[in-house]
């Protein structure tokens, strides 16, 4: 028979870590296996920040951090107490990695190379001898009557533990083993996505960024907000600003089929009286310069133009002629632009979803389940996501630190 200290299902970054975890507080060596569905582990480790691995971000405090969360704010309070960026830091430099804060946040390791993170999980996992099974899809999870996990794979094996930590992210038989146990499962929607937009003003413009644009989305009869970075692209529009919209509204985007009106201030959210006042300013200092040559606002010279093709304003206009109407027109267009979300893109380097194993089963002082001992979650199989910037990553670090030390102490005891 086949027993062990601990079984972590998905060899992802919470599972390793989980698993990392647990081995490094206990005093004696636990016997401890990783199951990993596939033929590769840290997968997402691997693709995250573009071949990099944005492995956390560089706010170090809960209150603040806890914002990047659409779904699992309250929860994560009290774990990032515990466990929150600056551990994060500590230990992969404790472990040989030093972390790099870019100037948005984002944290990466020193060698711009994500095998970095990789290495030193897969290192410090084989250093303490802990057993790694691939190609060993779990489809069978129950809990006999001595409180013992009996673990089936595909293949026909059975594995038995104790301690079971779930850290599937947001693989489909993840969820429907905790559902075998009795969990309540929130259905997946996508989260961190672009959006489809077809309009004339921006078809042209495919890799035009903005430094900062506010964006109000309205969907039904709910609006969100956000302001940020933003690029068009040859779909409609991308960057940070429409990542995070689309976070906050993913449950509400799915329920509308991805059908919405954005509204769009293209200057940072400057108001309409301000944008008047840029376009006067210009017109008394260069009344002879044509309107194209003098662009009143920060975005690009590439956006002016269409703007004013947009708004069928002759562009070889000097500004001397620019009538009233036609600085109330640009400023409309500045300020709030209409344009109609028809549809979702991907956002490849981190597929993210928002739902998973309902929240309020789960005890976030240790990560173990309320409804069945011994059974523990990290990383994306909970109902938990983050916006793009490490923050789906320090989510799996901080779960799977609290489970894999909660099970240390179980089992020393």
């Amino acid at each position: 028979m086949q027993e062990f200290d601990l079984i972590v299902i998905g060899g992802g970054a919470a599972g390793f870590f989980g698993a990392i975890s647990c081995a490094e507080k206990m005093e004696t060596k636990p016997k401890i296996l990783i199951l990993e569905a596939t033929n590769r582990v840290l997968t997402k480790v691997k693709v995250s920040g573009g071949g990099r691995c944005n492995v956390t971000h560089n706010q170090f405090e809960a209150k603040a951090l806890v914002q990047n969360y659409p779904r699992g704010q309250k929860e994560l309070l009290g774990p990032f107490h515990k466990f929150q960026p600056r551990d994060t830091v500590n230990w992969f430099s404790a472990h040989g990695v030093t972390l790099k804060a870019e100037d948005d946040g984002r944290m990466f390791p020193i060698t711009n190379n994500s095998q970095t993170i990789v290495d030193c999980l897969e290192n410090t996992a084989n250093k303490l001898a802990i057993t790694l099974k691939k190609n060993s899809l779990v489809t069978d999870l129950k809990k006999n009557a001595e409180d013992i996990f009996s673990i089936t794979t595909k293949s026909g094996e059975r594995f038995f533990s104790k301690n079971v930590l779930l850290a599937t992210g947001s693989a489909p038989f993840g969820v429907k083993l905790a559902e075998l146990l009795g969990h309540k499962l929130i259905s997946p929607v996508p989260s961190l996505f672009t959006f489809e937009i077809s309009n004339p003003l921006i078809q042209d413009l495919s890799g035009t960024s903005f430094q900062s644009i506010q964006l109000d989305l309205k969907v039904d009869d709910k609006v969100f907000q956000q302001k940020g970075p933003c690029l068009i692209t040859h779909w409609g529009l991308s960057g940070p600003a429409v990542l995070k919209l689309s976070a906050f509204a993913a449950r509400e985007l799915f329920a509308a089929n991805y059908k919405a009106e954005l509204i769009v201030n293209w200057e940072q959210g400057i108001s309409l009286e301000k944008s008047v006042l840029n376009i006067d300013k210009i017109k008394k200092i260069h009344p002879k310069k044509k309107i194209s040559n003098e662009n009143p606002f920060s975005f690009s010279k590439r956006f002016w133009d269409s703007l004013l093709f947009y708004l069928k304003i002759d562009e070889n206009l000097l500004y001397a002629d620019l009538n009233k109407k036609s600085i109330n027109d640009i400023a409309k267009a500045v300020t709030g632009t209409k344009l109609i979300v028809n549809g979702k893109g991907v956002f490849k380097e981190e597929f993210v979803t928002a739902g998973g194993v309902c929240r309020e089963e789960i005890d976030f002082r240790t990560l173990e389940s309320k409804l069945v001992k011994g059974l523990y979650f990290a990383g994306e199989v909970i109902d938990i996501d983050g916006i793009t910037g490490g923050f789906n990553f320090q989510n799996a670090w901080t779960g799977s630190w609290l489970a894999g030390n909660d099970i240390a102490k179980k089992l020393q005891e």
